[in-house]
């Protein structure tokens, strides 16, 4: 996962690696939720992700709810339509914006 936040913006992005799943559970929850203070926005990049579980989920979850729930500006881009389907599936496109 590679994190870059842009100061002028207060915009974090994270670019996922391939899995997408409880084994970075700690750098993620670190990089969103580290210093207490949520950003403005966030961009979740999923153009490596060839895999999620369940846990994934719940990480986007809990991002949601630091960041303001309802208000929270939270895009997931770069899906495969495979992933694209299962946040769907889910509900996760009435909760963060999808591209």
């Amino acid at each position: 996962m590679i994190v870059h936040h842009d100061n002028q913006l207060d915009c974090l992005t994270l670019e996922m690696g391939d899995r997408f799943d409880f084994s970075i559970h700690r750098a993620f929850r670190d990089a969103c939720l580290g210093d207490g203070k949520p950003s403005r926005s966030y961009v979740i990049d999923m153009g490596a992700v060839t895999g999620m579980d369940s846990s994934a989920l719940g990480m986007l979850l809990l991002l949601r709810e630091h960041a303001g729930s309802d208000h929270a500006d939270i895009r997931i881009v770069n899906t495969s339509p495979e992933l694209r389907k299962t946040l769907r599936v889910a509900g996760f496109d009435k909760l963060f914006t999808l591209h």
